[in-house]
């Protein structure tokens, strides 16, 4: 009896999964060759007439199970929230020792902006695990799922916000070495 009174009193259980990728696009450049021109060539990444070298694409999912008391109240137990993410970026063949040293620099600052986009998701995981586990107990099941949801997706919409102004703070990157100048 002791035990099922603890196991009443315990917090909803929460496990925040990541998966995270990269994956590349082939560039091939000769020697002389525009750097930023072959790159704009080769990127298969392009939105609303935009081209561009690399991309982090995320998603959040989310489940959780509840307990439902007698009367029809419900609340979460357990939670288990997951963080997929992609970060395509460029690989450079075909170059002289000039361009593969101006491309490796390029592309450290490249892959620390999308690390950004990646740090965005992250947070977002984390914000909808710990608000789900911190729903209140409510009168139905039915109720607790919608509410649970809604809260979800709220917090997906603000860091989906929170990415295009982290873009148009960092100027897409340029602000943080990812720009060639050719």
């Amino acid at each position: 009896m002791i035990a099922s009174l603890l196991w009443l009193a315990l917090p909803a259980l929460a496990d925040v999964q990541e998966h995270l990728q990269e994956q590349y696009y082939d560039l091939q450049v000769a020697s002389g060759e525009s750097l930023s021109r072959a790159i704009d060539q080769a990127s298969p990444i392009r939105q609303n007439g935009q081209i561009y070298h690399a991309y982090t694409r995320w998603q959040v999912q989310w489940n959780f199970w509840w307990r439902e008391q007698r009367d029809g109240r419900c609340q979460i137990d357990l939670t288990r929230t997951q963080l997929h993410a992609t970060i395509t970026l460029p690989r450079l063949g075909g170059s002289d020792t000039q361009q593969r040293q101006r491309f490796e620099q390029y592309l450290g600052a490249l892959r620390e902006h999308e690390l950004g986009h990646y740090r965005i998701g992250q947070a977002a995981a984390a914000e909808i695990d710990a608000a789900l586990r911190q729903l209140a107990e409510y009168p139905s099941c039915a109720e607790l799922q919608r509410q649970a949801n809604q809260r979800a997706n709220a917090i997906l919409q603000r860091h989906a916000e929170h990415e295009r102004r982290y873009d148009r703070e960092t100027g897409h990157g340029r602000s943080q070495g990812a720009w060639l100048t050719e």
